[in-house]
């Protein structure tokens, strides 16, 4: 092997300059002097070749312009796992007091002997290197382990570890590494392209503590993801972001301690996938946010009764997907324990132009949701949706043989694929009748008038009077109506409003950027002003 080549040096990761690639051949080229390594770049714009040179292969490249030739020189084939600690840490030679020779030390321009010098500087840097405890040496070209329990006997209490964008080549590194560090928690390993075990091995007890692990941008399939796990008994969060993973599998016996697990950016074949994930007994958050998802479904329940998958999830991020119908989101209500959301960027959401309509859509239809796209559903807003929803659809509720008397009620079932919560929402709240539909507006109107009955009840003088506002009037522009009417500073106003379907409760209107519509206000409501 030339000077500067490592004898293992096929198959390893090196960095030229900031582009990363992988070594995939060592020797001459024809028509040329000396030896050159053949890179696969991971940046095709890189390369030039694809692994063949004037009408001679080398080697393979995944992309047609994703190789090329550069002189070992050129290639840096990374550090052990310590140095790049010290280096990170200014804990290594260079970066001590400066050194003369023999057991000397310059201060200024005086060369002081002492005796032992190294060794206690050596002592020192040891003490220090024990006392870290989180450690990241993201991008500082780690690739090896380095020498046998060299980590363990300098950091024995290290418990989270950032490896993220180095050189490691292969899994066996990150277990040489990681072997060594007895209480590690939290490992970061992303954005190293390394190769998998793909088949069964010695099961390592590296991971017996790890809670947390990092392998987004690793090419890792879920295949290797089952045969690795087989290593971490205790893992509570797995991030496996941006990888080879099209088609999952059964995991049985791993990840049973799993709570959260990212699957985003993977490009799902569909939605049946998630079916093979859905006992893991202990998952609380599922992100699968930009993973070609077009659907939903869980059809081992009927509408209006929970699914057995996915016991315990309770926070769910469906976003930048494929989504179309509506039906998928009423699924969601299946969900036991869902009480968060995320799905903005689905088709379906084009479906409803006024986005206020949009979210009261989804929180009527998902009963037990708290947080939607990480804003909190406040109650009074869940009680305006929810009754939003029972009206908007009464009448078809009507049409399609709902009725308010119990014995007469029978809706269809087209009614009740497309509604599943609306049976509930009578229950809740009283099925609609025919009188308090009559003469609905469409949704799509926003500006339909309310006829408003306006009290001081501070002020009995003042005679309560009687206003036609737009349903889709914003608090803060009804409290600058009212202080010109009654000639009172409108910052310093208080809204409420009263209903005879609301049996003589106030609703505080107390969000001035919210329309009238959002709570639910009809005509004949009383408003009333305090100070």
């Amino acid at each position: 092997m030339a000077a500067g080549v490592p004898p293992d040096a096929l198959g390893r990761r090196i960095s030229c300059g900031t582009d990363y690639g992988t070594v995939r051949y060592v020797g001459s080229v024809s028509r040329t002097a000396g030896i050159w390594l053949g890179v696969e770049w991971d940046d095709p714009q890189r390369g030039r070749h694809d692994g063949s040179y004037e009408g001679t292969r080398y080697f393979e490249c995944r992309h047609p312009k994703g190789g090329s030739f550069i002189r070992p020189n050129k290639a840096n084939f990374g550090v052990d796992f310590l140095t790049a600690v010290k280096d990170r840490y200014g804990l290594n030679d260079k970066q001590d007091v400066q050194y003369g020779t023999g057991n000397t030390v310059v201060f200024g321009t005086k060369t002081v002997e002492f005796v032992g010098m190294d060794s206690v500087a050596e002592q020192q840097r040891q003490v220090q290197l024990n006392k870290l405890v989180d450690i990241s040496v993201r991008e500082c070209a780690v690739s090896h382990a380095g020498q046998e329990e060299e980590i363990s006997r300098t950091c024995a209490n290290m418990r989270h570890i950032n490896l993220s964008k180095n050189l490691i080549p292969s899994w066996e590194t990150v277990i040489a590494i990681a072997s060594q560090i007895q209480n590690l928690e939290t490992l970061n390993v992303s954005e190293n392209k390394m190769r998998f075990p793909s088949a069964s091995t010695f099961i390592s007890s590296a991971f017996s503590n790890l809670k947390i692990l990092a392998l987004n941008q690793t090419e890792i399939t879920w295949t290797e993801v089952l045969l690795c796990a087989q290593g971490w008994p205790v893992l509570e969060e797995l991030y496996l972001s941006s990888n080879n993973i099209t088609v999952l599998e059964r995991p049985d016996n791993v990840l049973q301690t799993l709570k959260l697990l990212d699957l985003s950016d993977n490009q799902l074949l569909d939605g049946n996938q998630l079916h093979l994930i859905a006992q893991l007994p202990r998952l609380e958050q599922l992100i699968l946010r930009s993973t070609g998802l077009s659907s939903v479904h869980f059809p081992d329940a009927e509408f209006g009764c929970k699914t057995k998958m996915f016991p315990l999830l309770k926070r769910l991020a469906i976003n930048d997907n494929k989504i179309s119908q509506w039906s998928s989101i009423n699924e969601l209500d299946k969900l036991p324990s869902l009480r968060a959301l995320q799905c903005n960027n689905n088709p379906f959401m084009d479906t409803e132009k006024n986005p206020e309509t949009l979210i009261q859509l989804i929180i009527a239809k998902i009963s037990q949701l708290e947080v939607l796209n990480n804003c909190e559903i406040l109650p009074a807003e869940r009680r305006g949706a929810e009754l939003d929803y029972r009206k908007i659809f009464g009448k078809a509720w009507l049409e399609a043989g709902g009725h308010w008397n119990p014995e007469k009620n029978k809706p269809s079932e087209e009614f009740l694929a497309a509604h599943p919560r609306y049976p509930a929402l009578c229950l809740k709240y009283g099925a609609p009748e025919e009188g308090e539909l009559k003469g609905q507006q469409p949704l799509t109107l926003k500006n339909q008038l309310l006829t408003l009955t306006i009290k001081c009840p501070e002020k009995p003088e003042q005679k309560p009077v009687e206003k036609k506002l737009p349903e889709s009037m914003t608090i803060q522009k009804v409290k600058g109506l009212l202080y010109r009417l009654f000639k009172i500073p409108g910052s310093e106003l208080k809204l409420s409003y009263e209903s005879s379907k609301l049996e003589g409760k106030e609703v505080e209107l107390d969000n001035d950027l919210k329309p009238l519509q959002f709570y639910s206000i009809e005509s004949g409501d009383c408003v009333l002003v305090r100070w």
